[in-house]
């Protein structure tokens, strides 16, 4: 593989297409939270002598967040400190003529690549993404592409994979190379027994995660929080209806796979013993699971008011004697409905523990560097990555498509030196 920072001597005087992942939290159509912007500036500094083409992702379809990237060229511009020429086009004519008639040291950000169907859809194997639209329209205009897209690295999207599969030298970014030089040393060194704390809403993907994590002897030990902790409650008949989102009661095959779970791996996966419930005013109440089903608060306060919005005080210390007993601990996803003060208490508590600890300590991006932030904690953590799916899939040993297509490419090109 080879990498921006080691290499960018050589793309001195070349069109070159940086990936990025610029996705932003989006509020009444102003950007809050820079973080990923600022980040991916940093590739800027090593393309000075290059003409710079970066595209990004914002958002999804029909959220509010699916918006024009004006914003993040502004943003993107001071971070770097050199003007970046936004185009409002992504394949068409005007994103073609602008690249050509861009000089040494330009850089332009092409449109919001999720305006394009072939943007939204994950294809089945790497390779097919050099056959999308996107990547035949622009790669006869590019010499080289940095891929530094880490949080999207675990998806077969064109612009991920196919630009390295069609032929485009291909360099690993600044925050895709610190993250794989970080992991890997992490994982050289990872010592059992090996927590894993599950949270957030991506209940899907944290069911696969579980199963291949203790299949393959990653995990010895998973505690569950957030909505992936309210499935397991909800198949141990523990919740009502009521208490959980529709998601799992409307799925039946996640009910199922929770089943499934729980047997296959007796004893390894530990659900709250209390929960937060909001009380239908904001306010916080502790229940313990044991008398959940059925909970009702005055006289015409029922379940259906009562939502699990964090883990419990009791499930806080519970989870955290595991946490401070293990050799290294994995943290995805928030606890709770963390950006409420009142039940913020469970994702705070469980990051204080890991902090604590003397683990090797492995903290999954998003919401929870922020929280990381916002307590002062980031430094004494080993590693806070900036991904979260990708870093749960990474985690269970397999191998990321934008890494495959990077060191594919690398493959491709020794191939042909040797003939």
């Amino acid at each position: 593989m080879k990498y921006l920072t080691t290499s960018h001597e050589d793309l001195r005087g070349r069109t070159v297409l940086l990936r990025v992942d610029m996705n932003c939290p989006i509020k009444d159509g102003r950007i809050h939270g820079k973080r990923r912007i600022i980040e991916a500036a940093e590739n800027l500094q090593y393309l000075k002598e290059s003409r710079a083409v970066v595209i990004t992702h914002q958002g999804r379809v029909g959220n509010d967040e699916y918006v024009e990237l004006d914003g993040h060229a502004d943003i993107l511009s001071a971070n770097c400190g050199r003007p970046v020429r936004y185009v409002r086009d992504v394949m068409g004519d005007a994103a073609i003529d602008a690249i050509r008639s861009m000089k040494n040291g330009d850089i332009i950000l092409l449109d919001n690549l999720r305006f394009y169907a072939e943007e939204n859809y994950d294809y089945k194997s790497n390779a097919d993404g050099a056959s999308s639209m996107v990547v035949r329209r622009l790669s006869p205009h590019l010499d080289a592409c940095v891929l530094d897209a880490f949080p999207c690295a675990h998806r077969r999207h064109p612009s991920i994979t196919g630009f390295a599969y069609a032929g485009v030298d291909a360099y690993a970014g600044v925050i895709t190379g610190r993250e794989l030089t970080n992991l890997s040393r992490i994982m050289s060194i990872a010592k059992a027994p090996h927590v894993v704390v599950f949270g957030g809403s991506k209940i899907d993907d944290r069911l696969y995660a579980m199963d291949r994590l203790l299949n393959g002897g990653r995990a010895d030990h998973i505690l569950l929080t957030g909505q992936v902790g309210c499935l397991f409650l909800y198949a141990q008949a523990r919740l009502d209806a009521s208490m959980v989102s529709k998601e799992i009661t409307s799925n039946h095959g996640l009910v199922k796979r929770a089943h499934i779970l729980m047997d296959k791996y007796p004893g390894k996966l530990h659900t709250p013993v209390d929960v937060a419930v909001n009380t239908g005013d904001g306010r916080r109440m502790d229940v313990d699971v044991r008398f959940a089903r059925g909970f009702t608060i005055g006289d015409d306060a029922g379940p259906k008011n009562m939502q699990i919005h964090d883990i419990g005080p009791n499930t806080v210390e519970f989870y955290s004697k595991w946490i401070s007993s293990a050799g290294t601990v994995f943290i995805s996803g928030p606890a709770g409905r963390f950006e409420h003060e009142c039940f913020a208490i469970g994702t705070r508590s469980i990051l204080q523990a890991a902090a604590d600890s003397a683990a090797t300590t492995i903290i999954s991006g998003g919401h929870l560097t922020t929280a990381l932030a916002n307590m002062g904690l980031t430094d004494k953590i080993n590693h806070v990555s900036t991904a979260g799916g990708a870093l749960v899939l990474y985690m269970t040993g397999a191998v990321l498509p934008m890494v495959e297509a990077l060191n594919w490419r690398q493959k491709d090109e020794m191939c042909v030196m040797r003939t």
